[in-house]
């Protein structure tokens, strides 16, 4: 799995922290949201037709989280540097 790109959410996007794309095996996922639940950090794939084009299990879910959330985390040091 590798992180292609990462979009912070603009000012007033609620409980969206970015928008991101992922790659994984044999296919490309664009503009998975992160955001931040009751229960902790979320991605969500984007909808189609009202519907989840894309749900995916809790391991692949949390090795998103982690790659994401890792991402995030260092530019913020960075740019508090």
């Amino acid at each position: 799995m590798q992180i292609l790109d990462i979009r912070p959410a603009p000012p007033g996007s609620g409980n969206t922290l970015c928008r991101f794309d992922v790659q994984l095996d044999g296919m490309r996922l664009h503009n998975v949201s992160l955001k931040r639940t009751g229960s902790g950090l979320r991605v969500f794939a984007p909808s189609a037709f009202g519907c989840a084009a894309v749900t995916f299990t809790p391991e692949i879910a949390a090795e998103m989280i982690a790659l994401v959330h890792g991402e995030i985390t260092a530019h913020d040091r960075n740019r508090a540097a």
